[in-house]
């Protein structure tokens, strides 16, 4: 092979390279056979020798480069590869010592695109309301007269409680504004005997959302029972089973808060229960109150699985109710579920059907809910109107003390029945005025007096409390213009002034039964318009606080009626006037507001 200086340098450079790799290897080096000491040490004194090993020792290596780059299939940059000086010495230390594997610089292969997962993303929400707008303004000369029945359910506020604190706020028709208000205990004085199972309290001051209006504030506290002299209960708990219930917040919870309510039970009581999913089915016969270790374990055993099948669930659990039915006691069907309601009976109205007739025996349904994502608020809140009974959101175990324990006679013992309230405003003093709140509670001004229509009951030491906005006769402000022809129209009589027209800004009436008969009673109360408080400060701290719950619910509906007034008028509002807060219910009222604020 010719002779070239290309050649030489290559050569001279890779026995370099070599000679590094032998001088950090003495050991290795001390071990060889003299014979081959004697084989290297000899060619150094014979320049020829060393041209030829030199040549031999380049065509070496470029021909270990020429194969490394035939493997690749592409001319791409040397990669180093150092020669031993001779066959012999590359043979002995091929077999004592690997050599380093050759470091490539050249670029790697060009992998193909990774295709990524698709997204996860969650069923979209599912909750169902019913349809809910503020109540409109209405015009005392057209529209003197307001009726409504009373309402003590509670679980809007629970319900919203548990979107503000996940970070979200409440969608508007999940925010029933009587709900909010009736969520709180207000110090009305509580009446002495049953002859008149209430007492009603009024008061009007100016509204913190509008100087232009007042607020009137109708009350009505109940006849206190204490838990020991309760009734003897009948009760049946109908529980959701379903593949539905499967959540921390639902059956977990559920069964944590029946626990609490059968350890408030005695002998007198009795307690079945009966669950459903894809059918249903009686999983604890009647058993007495006081036998709260098979109750609990009965329902310790519970578990979720299947389609809902709640109407089957409550026929069976309405005809266990009858058979056990105490007469003058307790006697109430307790639904407990999230709602979702996707098999059974085909249609809705024929499960309130069912629940109206099974109410006309005496056997009421109050209704508990739990979890999120598929809450059928709407229809829970409709059953437990109709069956007599209350509707209560469970969203923490702390709210189930608060219904289950705490409120216990409140929410089994009913004192009154079909109660409803009659506002009759005096044109003199009230120009306008509204509602707030009680929307699906409405009702016609003749049915006040029809002992025909249903209304709520009021239970042992419940109070509850409405609100009004109104504008007084003399206000410059207004919303609704007067009538054009109304004034000047021609009377066939000139109804006489009396007393009560000069004094009294409005008259209230309640319409209720005794819990045992058909026949409805009547109280009456009017309200002196010199009873009007000058400033919002000077009314009492029950009246300020009530108007800021008020003021929230309104705000969290849409703020149609609030005007300019924000969250954080509200939040100084309640702070002013938490007053007792024993269970600090108040004060995370106020943590509440503080969330929306930053929400909205």
């Amino acid at each position: 092979m010719p002779f070239s200086p290309t050649r030489i340098a290559m050569a001279l450079l890779l026995t370099l390279v070599s000679g590094c790799n032998r001088s950090i290897e003495p050991t290795q080096v001390e071990t060889e056979s003299s014979e081959n000491k004697t084989q290297v040490a000899k060619p150094a004194t014979d320049p020829t020798h060393v041209q030829e090993q030199t040549e031999q020792s380049a065509d070496l290596a470029i021909q270990r480069l020429e194969y490394r780059h035939a493997l690749d299939g592409q001319l791409l940059a040397p990669t180093l590869v150092a020669p031993a000086p001779n066959t012999l010495q590359t043979r002995k230390r091929v077999g004592a010592l690997h050599p380093p594997m050759p470091i490539p610089i050249h670029p790697g292969p060009v992998l193909p695109k990774l295709i990524m997962p698709p997204i996860l993303t969650y069923p979209t929400d599912q909750e169902n309301y019913l349809p809910s707008s503020s109540n409109p303004v209405q015009q005392v000369s057209t529209a003197p007269v307001s009726t409504f029945s009373i309402d003590v359910d509670t679980g809007s506020y629970s319900n919203s409680r548990r979107m503000l604190k996940m970070g979200q706020l409440p969608p508007s028709d999940a925010v029933r504004e009587e709900a909010f208000i009736n969520y709180f205990d207000y110090q009305y004085r509580a009446p002495t005997s049953t002859d008149v199972p209430f007492n009603v309290h009024s008061e009007i001051a100016p509204a913190p959302w509008d100087h232009h209006r007042q607020l009137l504030k109708i009350g009505i506290k109940g006849f206190e029972v204490d838990k020991a002299q309760l009734k003897a209960a009948n009760l049946v708990f109908l529980l959701d089973v379903s593949g539905s219930m499967n959540a921390p917040d639902k059956l977990p919870l559920l069964k944590k808060s029946l626990t609490m309510l059968t350890k408030q039970l005695g002998r007198d009581d009795s307690v079945a229960i009966v669950v459903y999913a894809g059918a249903a089915g009686m999983v604890l016969d009647a058993t007495a109150g006081n036998d709260h270790l098979a109750i609990i374990n009965a329902l310790d055993k519970l578990s979720a699985g299947g389609s809902t099948n709640g109407g089957q669930g409550i026929e069976l659990a309405y005809q266990i109710a009858q058979k056990q039915f105490i007469q003058g006691g307790i006697n109430r069907v307790i639904l407990a579920t999230d709602g979702d309601f996707n098999v059974g009976m085909q249609s809705i109205d024929k499960l309130k059907q069912l629940v109206a007739a099974k109410r006309k025996t005496g056997i009421a349904l109050t209704t508990l809910g739990f979890g999120q994502g598929n809450y059928n608020d709407g229809l829970m809140e409709q059953l437990a109107n109709i069956g007599n009974g209350q509707h209560a959101y469970i969203d923490t175990i702390q709210e189930a003390r608060k219904v289950l324990v705490d409120e216990l006679s409140s929410s089994m013992q009913i004192i009154a029945k079909d109660v409803k309230i009659q506002v009759e405003f005096n044109p003199k003093w009230v120009a306008e005025y509204r509602l707030i709140g009680y929307q699906n509670r409405l009702l016609a001004a003749e049915d006040f007096n029809n002992d025909q229509v249903d209304a709520a009951e009021l239970g042992a030491g419940h109070t509850v409390t409405a609100l009004y906005e109104i504008t007084l006769a003399n206000s410059t402000a207004k919303q609704i213009d007067d009538l054009r022809y109304q004034a000047s129209a021609p009377k066939a009589t000139e109804p006489k002034t009396t007393e009560h027209d000069e004094t009294e800004l409005a008259f209230v009436k309640l319409r209720y039964k005794q819990p045992d008969t058909d026949q409805s009673l009547m109280v009456q109360q009017a309200i002196s318009a010199s009873s009007r408080i000058d400033t919002l400060e000077s009314a009492s701290q029950d009246f300020q606080f009530a108007a800021a719950v008020a003021g929230f619910a309104q705000l969290l509906k849409g703020a149609k009626y609030t005007g300019q007034w924000q969250y954080q008028a509200c939040i100084e509002l309640a702070q002013a006037n938490k007053g007792a807060d024993p269970f600090g219910y108040r004060s995370e009222f106020i943590q509440l507001v503080q969330n929306a604020a930053t929400l909205q």
